[in-house]
């Protein structure tokens, strides 16, 4: 729920997903998840004008921005391990391919193109992989003498998991409990098996993980040089 633009970083992330069509979502809650209820609970009044006839207490709603989205907030535990919140919202899905991602990173993906990769290799699993950021700059010697230097070259000869994932519901089975945590065992496995295939995305993709990466990301939105705002 941390702000980008005035907005909960979920937001921007649900806008990216719902400019491709996908508009029915599934947000498994954990620690404080009332707050992600009452943003959603009072978001159509907060974004619109109102009229409040105090007499009778009846509001009614004009303007602003009507989304027509679909969200089921589903109460996964407090505790509960990535897998297992994964596990507990498959049912969900309606044993369908479905979209999966976490609620820290946004991207420039084309999720269409992303979908139209896994129905064509047919696994269970697709994962977007992205070039590893390098967080420290790179020295050179001659000796202890500095003989160049690069700010945070971006490492090409490496890929990291970018947490935009497609999968199918067979992944239920991958999945012991609770305490799993998905991007251990359930992933190796799924490797294992051929079962888990890499988009590579060699475009924007920025991972909210620290202050620095959050005032990065509210610098670009104040700029309007905002590559994740695929919407319009």
């Amino acid at each position: 729920m941390i702000e980008i633009g005035g907005r909960p970083i979920l937001w921007h992330i649900m806008k990216h997903y719902a400019h491709y069509g996908h508009k029915d979502f599934v947000i498994a809650l954990g620690y404080k998840g009332e707050y992600i209820k009452k943003f959603f609970l009072e978001y159509r009044d907060l974004t619109s004008n109102l009229s409040i006839n105090l007499g009778t207490g009846d509001i009614k709603a004009s303007g602003g921005e009507n989304l027509d989205w679909t969200v089921e907030l589903v109460d996964t535990g407090v505790s509960t391990n990535t897998g297992g919140r994964i596990k507990r919202i498959i049912p969900y899905m309606g044993n369908e391919t479905f979209m999966m991602t976490w609620g820290d990173g946004v991207s420039d993906i084309d999720l269409s193109d992303l979908l139209a990769y896994h129905r064509h290799h047919g696994k269970l699993v697709t994962v977007t992989s992205v070039p590893a950021p390098t967080r420290f700059g790179y020295m050179h010697f001659d000796g202890d003498m500095v003989t160049a230097f690069q700010e945070k070259p971006q490492g090409m000869d490496g890929w990291i998991n970018a947490a935009f994932f497609v999968m199918e519901p067979g992944v239920y089975d991958y999945i012991d409990n609770d305490d799993t945590a998905w991007e251990l065992q359930p992933m190796q496995r799924l490797a294992a098996d051929g079962q888990l295939m890499a988009y590579r995305h060699n475009s924007f993709w920025k991972c909210m993980d620290t202050q620095r990466d959050k005032q990065q990301l509210q610098a670009m939105w104040e700029s309007e040089s905002v590559p994740w705002r695929v919407w319009e």
